[in-house]
């Protein structure tokens, strides 16, 4: 089982020096990808432009833009909810971006009450992720919200 407590940790420690979105999110990715059992992708697509593009991530080629209502990361978007999805084959308008994920789970990230970007985390197993897992990475959304300076992403 992840231990989700000790990655908003680890992710907390490694922002202390450089706060800046892009190194932290790319530690982030990382740590997810290699702690996490069973995942094809981990990482970030970021609000620019009124949709979301792609931002630091570990895994397969992904979709490089995803507009706000579409996919799962677009919905969680616009939204402002996690989305936990058992089997991205019934999610309408699911995006295909790597045939081989089968399940997904797309946490918002805030600066303050915007939605400026989201967690987005794949697996190649149907129902990888549980309420567990939610809980888990909801909290950790909460240690990046409070150690990325997201002011580049606000201006």
């Amino acid at each position: 089982m992840t231990d989700y407590k000790l990655l908003a940790s680890q992710i907390k420690s490694l922002a202390e020096d450089e706060p800046h979105f892009i190194p932290v999110m790319s530690n982030a990715s990382a740590l997810l990808y290699e702690n996490m059992e069973d995942l094809n992708w981990a990482g970030f697509y970021i609000m620019n432009k009124g949709s979301l593009m792609l931002g630091p991530f570990q895994g397969k080629v992904a979709c490089i833009r995803i507009e706000l209502g579409k996919g799962v990361c677009g919905t969680a978007a616009q939204s402002d909810e996690t989305l936990l999805v058992k089997d991205v084959h019934q999610f309408p308008g699911h995006i295909a971006c790597d045939s081989a994920s089968n399940s997904e789970i797309v946490v918002p990230i805030h600066k303050g009450a915007e939605v400026v970007a989201v967690l987005d985390i794949d697996s190649p197993s149907l129902n990888r992720f549980d309420e567990s897992d939610q809980a888990g990475l909801e909290q950790f959304v909460k240690a990046l919200e409070e150690s990325i300076d997201f002011s580049e992403l606000c201006k």
